[in-house]
């Protein structure tokens, strides 16, 4: 039974093979202006009795091996919004079609031969990340080898749906992946695997542009074989395609601008406390900050299940405008006291005045206000006894004199002495005298209870403005670190 189905298959070779010579030599033998061309005899000779819709295996058990590869040409847009990446790619499929057979010797030598795509088998394999059709170009042939090997080179505009990660913008590196697979046949009749190496595909950017925002880095491949329901095997092979975001143009107009205006921010502590132009200057850069978070809220990227880093820096920037601001009304409010205000008490002198002060290194120059502020009273107060003593001593030596005087001539007219020797004049002065005294002492009380609380307030102010650089300048080396590392990765 074995030797006669031998036989019986040698002898179908033998019919199929006499067959084809006859075809050949029937369409050698064709008249007409298409004689001697070649090309047209190889095509009759290849469409002859072919069935595109038939996988071309003369055995139904052998698996039709499908070598792919792909080459990113450029990046044309990354939707985070939508979640959807755009890419223009190069993608390069090639398989073996046993009934696209012929020997050269019978065509001129000719090895290769394009044909129409419509008319030979095409595999299903598609893209399982596709949500939109992109705009590609039209690639009606294929090529078509003498052993049988089918080339399908085609562009593709590539609309994929991706996870873009953008907590990192705009240092952000995306990884999006594209799967292709047979969409019906199992592993069984089509199987997929690559046409070059791993390696070779992983760090190959010939054809990639590599002058817009993103900047291919590799790309990676997987082949893997799932099942959906235990019985029927697929075949996929997953490119992960990593690209980075150049940040250069959202550093300028993005963080630059922003680090300017914190650092005019600082700056404005370094204006007198007790002047108000503190309190314009902070309102001016806290307006002109809201002002820029308006225009730069186009710029970055908003997704529905995230917020990048970079808008919490701006509201955390923002955050901090508005405590160096309401800093700067306490400042303002106590180093600006009125007549009536109460003195400083005393656990604030102790804890301001004396502990801060030798503990943040800022006591040589408020004990040297102090000291001569201390030393202006006590030549005031110097100055103003003075006059008061000297005038209340002038007064009692003109009231001695009047009155003696006033007595000599009575007893000199035989008249008794007055009992009231002062005159209503002399009275008027005293007690005019008296209210300055009292009024410049109640005012000399009042200028030393604000100089108190003049002091407290630029304890404070230091004190405050250190906590806040210190506050600016860790979370600036927090972002930065991050950043940095993010890029580098």
């Amino acid at each position: 039974m074995k030797l006669s189905s031998a036989w019986t298959a040698f002898i179908l070779l033998l019919i199929q093979g006499a067959s084809r010579a006859c075809t050949v030599k029937k369409l050698g033998s064709s008249t007409g202006r298409f004689a001697n061309a070649t090309l047209v005899r190889l095509s009759e000779f290849l469409s002859a009795g072919y069935k595109k819709g038939v996988r071309p295996v003369k055995d139904w058990r052998t698996s039709t091996i499908v070598a792919i590869d792909l080459m990113v040409y450029s990046i044309l847009n990354v939707d985070e919004k939508n979640q959807v990446l755009t890419t223009y790619v190069w993608y390069r499929q090639a398989w073996t079609d046993e009934f696209l057979v012929w020997d050269p010797e019978d065509f001129d030598e000719v090895k290769q031969v394009s044909i129409p795509t419509a008319n030979v088998w095409v595999p299903d394999i598609l893209i399982n990340e596709f949500v939109d059709v992109g705009k590609s170009p039209d690639i009606p042939y294929v090529y078509v080898t003498y052993d049988g090997l089918v080339r399908n080179y085609k562009p593709i505009q590539v609309v994929t749906a991706c996870t873009l990660n953008i907590y990192n913008f705009p240092f952000d590196v995306q990884k999006c992946s594209l799967t292709f697979q047979s969409w019906l046949h199992t592993v069984d009749d089509i199987n997929i695997t690559l046409m070059r190496s791993p390696e070779e595909l992983r760090e190959d950017k010939r054809v990639f542009m590599n002058q817009g925002e993103w900047e291919l880095l590799h790309i990676l491949s997987k082949y893997s074989n799932f099942s959906v329901d235990n019985d029927d095997h697929y075949a996929e092979m997953k490119f992960h395609v990593v690209i980075r975001r150049r940040p250069l143009f959202y550093t300028v107009n993005l963080l630059l601008p922003s680090i300017f205006l914190m650092v005019m921010d600082v700056v404005g502590f370094y204006l007198p406390p007790d002047s108000g132009e503190r309190v314009s200057f902070k309102i001016t850069l806290l307006l002109g900050y809201s002002v820029f978070l308006i225009i730069v809220s186009d710029t970055l990227p908003a997704t529905a299940i995230g917020t990048p880093l970079i808008g919490v820096y701006f509201v955390v920037c923002m955050a901090l405008l508005v405590i160096s601001l309401t800093e700067t009304v306490l400042i303002v409010r106590l180093v600006h006291k009125q007549d009536l205000q109460t003195p400083v008490p005393h656990w604030v002198k102790y804890l301001v005045l004396e502990r801060a002060p030798v503990l943040f290194c800022i006591h040589k120059k408020h004990r040297l206000c102090s000291r001569l502020s201390s030393q202006a009273s006590d030549l005031e107060h110097y100055n103003y006894g003075t006059a008061q003593c000297t005038l209340h001593h002038t007064c009692e030596i003109g009231r001695r004199i009047s009155q003696h005087d006033r007595e000599g001539g009575l007893l000199g007219l035989g008249l008794p002495p007055s009992r009231d020797p002062t005159p209503p004049v002399m009275d008027n002065i005293l007690q005019e005298v008296t209210a300055i005294r009292h009024f410049l002492e109640k005012r000399d009380r009042c200028r030393e209870v604000a100089k108190e609380w003049l002091q407290v307030g630029y304890v404070l102010d230091v004190l405050l403005f250190r906590v806040y650089l210190v506050a600016i300048v860790a979370y600036s080396i927090t972002l930065g670190t991050l950043w940095s590392v993010w890029q580098v990765a």
